[in-house]
């Protein structure tokens, strides 16, 4: 019943949201908590954890991030900043490969906040077994065994990154401007944690409409990612997303946080036509393609 209903969504809309999944309430504010008093932080005390030239995590400060030019849409910069963790275990067989070393970059961790590391690591392993376990549901959504991805994220590559959207104070963006720009997620899946300030997610529908995307106490919303897109044949939607500006007259603070566990396969994983996504006698629309080219070339489209 559930992988049916997660079949019906991913097809329809590419987002849903889940509850009942398990995790520890307490692992999950710990987390959260560190979030908000990293941005807490001084900007120098921030920037101690930059993310360093040529590697992927670290700090992104204030407007740093265009996430349209991902989709080849010229925007002013988003209006958020960010610290993003990667994966905890580095394949040393990978390190000559330059691409994977980018993907396998560590996580420089701020000094003034070593509690930071602690509480993220282990919901980060939490997050990446949420993600397997739902990839089991998608599985038999798609009429495959429940096993069918699990060799192809054993190694994953994810990313957890928080996000912090100030108040703007009632000042008003730049034309153009958001909190984050429409794009699609490149991995497999996306699982988001968020509050319910104003000025949040929207998603846009078949009914070329943005619809928001309510805050549920507990709930993760679990979005498809550009990767799982081209393993359905299109089947499943990548479906575009953005994070709006407050109402420019609004009285409360509109400072929103979230944390987005952005779920990728390993990556030398073939990503490939499901064999139930493809009609017999039809040609897949996609080549194969390891999970790590994919990867990279969905990060190079987003240069600007």
């Amino acid at each position: 019943m559930v992988a049916r209903q997660i079949d019906d969504a991913c097809t329809d809309v590419g987002f849903f949201q889940i509850v009942g999944h398990g995790i520890d309430p307490g692992l999950e504010a710990r987390a959260w908590q560190a979030g908000i008093d990293f941005f807490a932080l001084g900007t120098e005390q921030k920037l101690t954890s930059a993310i360093p030239t040529g590697d992927a995590y670290g700090f992104a400060p204030f407007q740093a991030e265009r996430l349209a030019a991902s989709l080849g849409v010229e925007t002013p910069p988003d209006l958020k900043e960010t610290f993003s963790m990667g994966p905890i275990d580095r394949p040393a067989a990978l390190h000559t490969d330059a691409s994977a070393a980018f993907v396998y970059s560590r996580t420089p961790w701020p000094p003034a906040l070593p509690s930071m590391k602690q509480a993220w690591e282990p919901y980060y392993e939490t997050l990446a077994n949420l993600a397997a376990r739902v990839m089991q549901l998608m599985a038999l959504g798609l009429r495959l065994a429940p096993t069918f991805f699990d060799g192809a994220i054993d190694r994953h590559t994810a990313a957890l990154r928080a996000l912090h959207y100030p108040d703007l104070g009632g000042t008003s963006p730049e034309p153009g401007q958001l909190r984050a720009g429409a794009h699609t997620d490149y991995g497999t899946l996306t699982l988001l944690r968020q509050d319910a300030a104003p000025g949040g997610l929207q998603v846009f529908g078949v009914d070329e409409l943005w619809h928001d995307v309510p805050s549920t106490p507990g709930a993760y919303v679990v979005n498809v990612g550009d990767a799982l897109t081209r393993w359905t044949n299109d089947r499943w939607r990548s479906t575009l997303h953005r994070v709006v500006t407050p109402p420019v007259d609004a009285t409360a603070d509109c400072t929103r946080r979230s944390m987005a566990f952005f779920h990728n396969a390993n990556w030398d994983a073939q990503i490939e036509c499901i064999p139930t996504c493809v009609v017999p006698g039809e040609v897949p629309r996609y080549a194969p393609i390891s999970a790590g080219r994919h990867l990279m070339d969905k990060f190079h489209s987003a240069q600007y």
